[in-house]
């Protein structure tokens, strides 16, 4: 209790230079717990899509009733959204008569590079966030750092025989800034390095999806004609 209350005291005594530096890394640390735990939950929930919808795309179910189930699903993600636009372009040129393989499968290829950026986009959102907090944060608290210190010895020149005791305090509440700053940026540097690794490997699955698909379409595109 006691060094709790010391630290509230410290703080509420800061000048309001490195109180707003305090107040802004609060509200970094905050935000950044905040997308730490919706990422989270998002990565994990794509990553169980995807094993969900691999067991079920290879178990050898019928395309067609896969597309429709889909259909019917709607606000896809993942996985089901790069197959169900592939699979739609696909069928649409496939009825087109004068449609060439080569046609039918760059128009199904650009269909599902669409859908895939746009996953992509959804696993690497907010990361960026996390980012600029790890990388910006040390240095904002380092700053309210500096001018607590510049502060408190300004002060000191006030006075004719400065003792520890009158330093001692001025120091303290320009080192809380500091501390501060690195209490934003570590989890947000180190979620960061977590939540970008995933996202590589998830994009990495996506690709491969896409690559599988497009061998068996290519297929079923030539053997129609």
């Amino acid at each position: 209790m006691t060094t709790d209350a010391s630290l509230w005291a410290i703080v509420a005594s800061a000048g309001p230079v490195v109180r707003l530096v305090l107040l802004l890394l609060l509200i970094a640390s905050i935000v950044s717990w905040t997308i730490i735990f919706q990422r989270g939950f998002f990565l994990r929930k794509t990553r169980a899509g995807i094993t969900e919808f691999e067991e079920l795309f290879w178990s050898g179910s019928d395309l067609n009733k896969l597309f429709q189930s889909l259909k019917r699903q709607g606000n896809l993600s993942g996985l089901e959204h790069i197959f169900y636009a592939g699979f739609k372009e696909f069928s649409r040129l496939s009825d087109k008569s004068l449609a060439s393989p080569e046609a039918i499968m760059q128009g199904t290829e650009r269909a599902m590079r669409i859908a895939l950026s746009q996953e992509v986009d959804k696993l690497e959102q907010n990361l960026s966030f996390l980012a600029t907090v790890g990388s910006t944060s040390p240095y904002v608290g380092l700053f309210g750092t500096v001018w607590g210190i510049m502060t408190s010895f300004r002060a000191l020149g006030a006075v004719q025989q400065a003792t520890i005791s009158m330093v001692a305090p001025g120091i303290s509440e320009a080192l809380i800034a500091t501390a501060m700053g690195l209490f934003a940026a570590i989890p947000a540097v180190i979620f960061y390095n977590r939540y970008a690794n995933s996202a590589e490997q998830l994009t990495n699955n996506y690709y491969t999806f896409q690559e599988e698909f497009s061998s068996i379409l290519h297929r079923q595109a030539h053997g129609q004609r």
